[in-house]
């Protein structure tokens, strides 16, 4: 197995005192809060006390006053509005949230939402989009978590006397596209103090201003936090400010009172306990993703507005079978990806993967780029055919811009777009060869040795004899964890095997370790390959995050371990 470097994250030992003092808790997580920017009495009030009271006012965002106007109007007038979205779960929960919205407040018969097919037409604003709203006389589009760069085709709807409402929150181009309304954050000059709201989340800040406008209760847009919640925790957007309100209250919800789709999916899915994050990125997310992925993302967005929980059970069961066929796609094409890299010599000198098939499925090459880079750890594109050209997907390892890299290869290329760590690329056939050595030649060129290294970032040391019920009870109280706010993983040094670990399943340890007079058990997925370090009997230093593991009615606490290595 390949040894990771460990970073172990420092401190201001001074900061983290005062804090300690502040809030009466272990100095270990008050270290993790320094670092995470808690740092008084007031903003960890704040962090482990959220309230909707400090979300922010809508109408700070930039054109929400011409949105609301603009919608209202087509209310008076009995406009159709058509409400567009992505095919992803930002997009799905996004487009069943507004749907919804406007069809309790409005005239259902004068809306309806349109979801384009991933392979047929594309990510964003499409030509049969457009020609969908103007066939069926929609002259107000709303769309969610698409748009921003979307200048012709929101130009020729224009032209076609169908005027556009973008909520988006991908970074804009200089140019923006000639909409009515601009919903985004990171648009220049919008003055709105949190600026990575997910797409839904822009939606539903359009939703709570329409509510004020329209004299509504506020439960009128807090009964899809939930759905919020899902988008939030799917798009990997921070966990910080806002998204931490809108997260923390959409799961209390989903636990509570879910929309009758999280809770097919839940039944679907074989939860049982109460839900964390963690639930809806690894379980309720992927079942919606799925149905995009596989087939047709409609029918996602169809599940969260059926009228009765049967019709709601059976859109989840598509998606349930969809994701199920996704698995087994992704896993057969992961392998067969392996064996190609396995069967070329050349490549084990190579610091990036490019592979290529001309029958993988395009809705799951993304998903084969990770899971590669899970196996060799390069920045890695999966490619396959797409009609008369060669699409794919890549994914980039932790601190190297993909993104970048392919742009230096644009000149063979049709098309390309993403961001720093995934993005997506066509080109032409016959250039498949020559672009696979490029992207070799930039990769090799740019990557620092250290990035080609799997990182593990520590939070903190702590000994065993810290971790205690109250210590996990705070640590709970942490949550929801994503992006800038992820579940703390600890080191703790000079611990040794208590003689009773051993292989379990072929593939995982399961640990039993000592520190003092402590003792923790642990397991250690697919570690079993550095087995034989604990059979040295020699002092330890263990990574692990804290978990709770229930067995026969009793919860004890418990060592999730990441890695090991013997002490220095």
């Amino acid at each position: 197995m390949v040894q990771k470097r460990w970073n172990i994250l420092t401190g201001d030992p001074e900061k983290t005192e005062a804090l300690s003092r502040s809030l009466k808790i272990s100095p270990t997580l008050c270290k993790i809060l320094v670092q995470r920017g808690i740092e008084t009495f007031g903003q960890a009030k704040d962090y482990f006390r959220p309230s909707l009271a400090k979300l922010h006012d809508p109408w700070l965002m930039k054109d929400m006053d011409i949105a609301v106007e603009r919608i209202l109007r087509a209310f008076a007038a009995k406009e159709k509005i058509l409400v567009f979205g992505d095919y992803d779960v930002d997009g799905a929960t996004a487009v069943a949230c507004m749907y919804s919205f406007l069809t309790a407040h409005y005239r259902e018969e004068l809306v309806d939402f349109y979801i384009p097919h991933r392979h047929r037409e594309g990510y964003g604003i499409s030509a049969a989009g457009i020609e969908f709203a103007k066939a069926n006389g929609y002259s107000l589009v709303i769309s969610l978590d698409c748009g921003i760069k979307s200048v012709e085709l929101i130009g020729l709807a224009g032209d076609l006397g169908i005027e556009f409402i973008v909520c988006d929150h991908h970074l804009p181009d200089n140019v923006l596209p000639p909409a009515v309304a601009i919903l985004n954050p990171k648009q220049p000059e919008c003055a709105y103090p949190f600026k990575e709201l997910c797409g839904c989340g822009v939606g539903f800040k359009l939703i709570c201003a329409l509510s004020q406008k329209l004299s509504l209760p506020e439960s009128s847009a807090f009964k899809y936090l939930d759905l919020v919640a899902t988008a939030t925790a799917a798009d990997i957007v921070p966990m910080t400010g806002e998204n931490r309100i809108l997260a923390y209250f959409g799961l209390k919800k989903a636990n509570e009172d879910p929309n009758e789709g999280i809770r097919a999916l839940k039944t679907l899915s074989g939860i049982q306990k109460e839900m964390l994050i963690s639930n809806l990125v690894f379980m309720i997310a992927p079942r919606i993703n799925a149905a995009g992925r596989m087939d047709d993302a409609r029918k996602a967005a169809l599940m969260f507005i059926a009228k009765s929980y049967t019709e709601t059970l059976q859109y989840a069961e598509m998606l349930h079978s969809d994701n199920s066929d996704r698995k087994l796609t992704d896993q057969a094409i992961t392998e067969e990806a392996a064996q190609l890299i396995a069967g070329d010599g050349e490549r084990s000198g190579r610091r990036s993967t490019v592979v290529y098939q001309p029958h993988w499925h395009k809705g799951v090459v993304g998903i084969v780029a990770s899971r590669l880079i899970e196996r060799y750890y390069r920045p890695t594109i999966v490619l396959t055919r797409s009609g008369d050209y060669i699409a794919g997907s890549a994914r980039s390892v932790a601190g190297f811009n993909v993104y970048e890299a392919i742009h230096q290869c644009r000149d063979l290329l049709i098309g390309y777009g993403g961001h720093f760590y995934a993005a997506g690329l066509t080109m032409q056939p016959h250039q498949v060869d020559a672009f696979c050595k490029r992207f070799e030649e930039v990769v090799s060129q740019t990557i620092h040795e250290d990035l080609l290294i799997p990182e593990i970032i520590i939070d903190a040391e702590t000994e065993l004899k810290t971790l205690t019920p109250s210590f996990y009870n705070i640590l709970c109280q942490m949550e929801p964890f994503g992006p800038e706010n992820l579940k703390p993983v600890f080191v703790a040094k000079r611990v040794f095997n208590q003689g009773s670990s051993r292989i379990v399943k072929e593939q995982h340890i399961r640990f039993s370790v000592t520190q003092g007079n402590i003792t923790f058990s642990g397991i250690g997925f697919n570690m079993a390959g550095k087995f034989p370090l604990l059979q040295e009997n020699k002092p330890i230093d263990i990574v692990f995050h804290l978990e709770e593991n229930e067995w026969n009615g009793e919860k004890n606490l418990q060592l999730k371990v990441i890695d090991f290595r013997l002490s220095e």
